[in-house]
C-alpha cells in the first residue's frame, strides 16, 4: 500500500498524472469491496424464497409478472385518471404567463398538484376503498367484483368531466363496439376505461389550456403597457421584462393569486 501511494505521489502533475491517480483509486476499491462484501454477506445472512408456483394459494409467474407490470404503469394511471393533469398545466401556464422559467421549481408545483389532487380525488377514493377494496380484504366480494366496484366511482368522477364532443368522437372511433346513449349517465357507466380515459384526458386538455388563456390575458395587458411606455420614452434598448416583471408579481401577490387560482381549479371539478 506504501509503495502504491508513493507511486501515486510522483504521478502528480498533468492529465497523464490524474487519469493514474484515477486509475490506482479505482484498483484498490475494487479490492477493498472485494475483502469486505463477502464478509457483510455472511454477516448479514439473508435469504429470500419466493414460491411462484401457483399452487395452495400462492402467485402464479404470469401473476407476478402482471402484478409487477401494474406497479409500473400505476403512476402513469393514477395521473391520467385524476385532476392532476389540469392542475399542473395550469400552474405550469401560470408560470410562463408571469415570466418567471424555474420558479416555483417544477418540484414545488408537482408536489401542489399532488396534494391539490389527493384533496379533490378524496371522496373518489374514499368510494373506492367502501364499495371495493375493504369488502375484497373481507372476503366478502370476489375479485372481479371488487375491480367492478372500483371502477365505477372513477368512472363517475370522468364522466362529469368529459365533455359531450370528446365523448361522440371516441365512441364515433370505436365504432359498434359501444351501444349507449350519451345522455344517459346509466348507460354512459357501461363504457370501457378504453373509451373513457381517453375522453377524460382530451376534455382535461381543453379545459387546462382555456383557464391557461384566460391567465395569460391579464400579464399580457401589463407587458403592452411597460413596452409602450418604454418605446414613447426612446428606451428601446432596454428590456421590457425586466421592468414588467415586478409590477406582475406585485399584480399577482396584491390579488393573492395563488390563493385564487386553487380555489378556481378545486371549484372547477366540482
Amino acid at each position: 500500500m506504501k509503495s502504491v501511494l508513493s507511486l501515486a505521489g510522483r504521478m502528480d502533475g498533468g492529465p497523464k498524472g490524474r487519469r493514474n491517480r484515477i486509475l490506482i483509486t479505482a484498483v484498490l476499491t475494487i479490492v477493498l469491496l472485494t475483502l469486505i462484501l463477502p464478509v457483510s454477506a455472511r454477516a448479514a445472512g439473508i435469504s429470500l424464497d419466493l414460491n411462484t408456483d401457483g399452487a395452495d394459494g400462492t402467485l402464479g409467474s404470469l401473476q407476478l409478472l402482471l402484478i409487477f407490470s401494474l406497479l409500473a404503469l400505476a403512476p402513469s394511471l393514477l395521473i391520467m385518471m385524476t385532476c392532476f393533469t389540469r392542475i399542473i398545466i395550469v400552474f405550469s401556464l401560470l408560470r410562463n404567463a408571469i415570466g418567471l422559467q424555474q420558479t416555483p421549481p417544477n418540484q414545488v408545483l408537482i408536489g401542489l398538484a399532488l396534494f391539490l389532487s389527493l384533496f379533490i380525488m378524496s371522496p373518489v377514493l374514499g368510494q373506492i376503498n367502501e364499495q371495493g377494496l375493504q369488502p375484497y380484504i373481507n372476503g366478502e366480494i370476489t375479485q372481479d367484483a371488487a375491480l367492478d366496484n372500483m371502477q365505477r366511482p372513477l368512472k363517475q368522477f370522468m364522466l362529469k368531466q368529459i365533455k359531450k364532443d370528446d365523448l361522440s368522437l371516441f365512441l364515433s372511433m370505436s365504432g359498434d363496439k359501444y351501444d349507449v346513449d350519451p345522455s344517459d349517465t346509466e348507460s354512459l357507466m357501461q363504457l370501457g376505461l378504453d373509451v373513457v380515459v381517453p375522453s377524460f384526458i382530451t376534455s382535461e386538455l381543453k379545459r387546462a389550456f382555456t383557464m391557461g388563456f384566460l391567465l395569460f390575458l391579464p400579464f399580457l395587458i401589463i407587458d403592452m403597457i411597460v413596452s409602450s411606455t418604454l418605446m414613447s420614452m426612446g428606451m428601446v434598448m432596454l428590456p421590457p421584462s425586466m421592468i414588467s416583471l415586478p409590477f406582475k408579481l406585485m399584480l399577482f401577490v396584491v390579488v393573492n393569486g395563488w390563493s385564487l387560482i386553487i380555489e378556481m381549479l378545486v371549484k372547477s371539478f366540482y
